[in-house]
């Protein structure tokens, strides 16, 4: 059986006989455990994947966010898109620009809820001009650490300027690797572009984050194919997306991502990167399903907002986001350490 040999190989990799870049399943072995349906299997995927996670995280990391602007070039828009301004009556529907007091004072307001990290996302069109005003911001408030998200938006200068006041984390999400679905999903992107970001990330030594949207339109193959793409580029973080239709974009009446499958796909990302931060954002799981992101091997629970945040956020892909009680609740009911100052 498929799960003996993963014992086998996680046992190897804890007693020094496997590297951890290896990983513990091979491509025929993701496509196998993603195809499995009984409910046992998916509690025995479960379990190794969260002892696994265990060895490597000792704490859940806990991720909230700022939102800089929702003013977005990106021409046409991306059918899912509920973020940009005016795409759907659920999301910001406004534009809006985060000015630096507004940006200062929710930094200020994270920290002090005991969350030590803190993600700053913003559209298309500024050449990373305002994530790097956004970065600014929020070490000049706090001791956070920051994760910037701008996608394609980014110039290698601008990637050298963050770097040099002190940028965590880049995000640049591929969303699939998949050339048609992506197309066919964001019609105003080129895959390559954001691929060439990250590659730029990487090469000037900052760390990359790259995560996955899945079931839009991706095989499971596809999604394999994703995974071991992220091996060769050495990430160090990995968010799992699922699909969360919004109201009157063209993608609104497509069926939503169970939370389920997400579970599973963190899970065999967490045998494939046994060390490495998985990350799911509260809105695409659901925040009262985000246990799930947890019992699949998850270490970072993100789009996690304190009561005392300023900023009325919104999340992407859904506008409901996870609230800090409630997630730190969550963590200790499952037996886990919430990481907060």
């Amino acid at each position: 059986m498929i799960f003996s040999k993963i014992r086998g190989n996680f046992q190897d990799l804890k007693d020094g006989k496997i590297d951890v870049k290896q990983g513990l399943i091979t491509k025929s072995d993701a496509i196998e455990l993603f195809n499995i349906k009984n409910w046992k299997d998916y509690l025995e995927l479960f379990s190794i994947a969260s002892e696994v996670r265990d060895v490597f995280k000792t704490e859940i990391e806990i991720t909230s966010t700022v939102h800089v602007t929702n003013i977005c070039s990106v021409t046409p828009k991306c059918k899912y898109c509920g973020f940009a301004a005016g795409t759907s009556s659920e999301g910001y529907v406004k534009p809006f620009r985060s000015d630096d007091g507004q940006i200062k004072s929710s930094s200020v307001a994270i920290e002090n809820s005991g969350i030590k990290r803190v993600s700053c996302s913003s559209g298309h069109g500024y050449n990373g001009k305002e994530v790097i005003r956004a970065l600014k911001a929020v070490k000049s408030v706090s001791n956070l650490e920051v994760l910037v998200n701008a996608g394609a938006d980014l110039t290698e200068e601008c990637i050298l300027e963050l770097k040099k006041y002190n940028i965590d984390t880049i995000c640049c999400n591929l969303e699939t690797t998949n050339k048609t679905v992506f197309n066919n999903v964001k019609p105003g992107e080129n895959l390559e572009d954001r691929i060439n970001v990250c590659k730029m990330v990487k090469k000037h030594g900052v760390e990359l984050s790259s995560g996955l949207l899945i079931g839009i339109g991706e095989t499971y193959e596809d999604r394999v194919e994703h995974l071991f793409f992220l091996k060769e580029l050495d990430v160090e973080e990995i968010p799992i997306m699922g699909f969360n239709p919004y109201k009157e974009t063209p993608m609104e009446t497509c069926p939503k991502c169970s939370a389920i499958e997400q579970a599973k796909t963190i899970a065999i990302v967490r045998l494939l990167f046994p060390d490495i931060r998985i990350t799911s954002p509260t809105p695409t799981m659901g925040p009262e399903l985000a246990q799930f992101a947890l019992l699949g091997g998850a270490s970072n629970i993100a789009t996690v907002i304190p009561d005392n945040h300023p900023m009325n956020i919104k999340g992407v892909g859904n506008p409901k986001t996870g609230n800090l009680k409630d997630v730190i609740c969550m963590i200790k009911e499952l037996g886990l350490t919430p990481k907060l100052n």
